[in-house]
């Protein structure tokens, strides 16, 4: 399945065209979760600037199939 990760707040939206395949939901998390630690080792893991912010994981419909606050997850 394929799916997108999108970098939402309540102003801006960062749109993921690409997206990658996975096997399932669970594989797409992981892959949030790895990307959002590669987002903190390149522009800095302050937890208030990532206040507001998630990634949203969509479907090629542009189905919502999961979201995590970013300053919320394991850093």
């Amino acid at each position: 399945m394929r799916c997108f990760f999108h970098l939402v707040n309540d102003h801006e939206e960062i749109v993921d065209n690409t997206g990658i395949e996975v096997q399932d939901l669970e594989s797409a998390k992981v892959q949030a979760l790895l990307a959002i630690t590669e987002l903190r080792q390149e522009i800095g893991a302050d937890i208030e600037d990532w206040s507001g912010w998630r990634l949203d994981i969509v479907c090629p419909q542009g189905t919502l199939l999961h979201s995590m606050l970013l300053n919320n997850t394991v850093h």
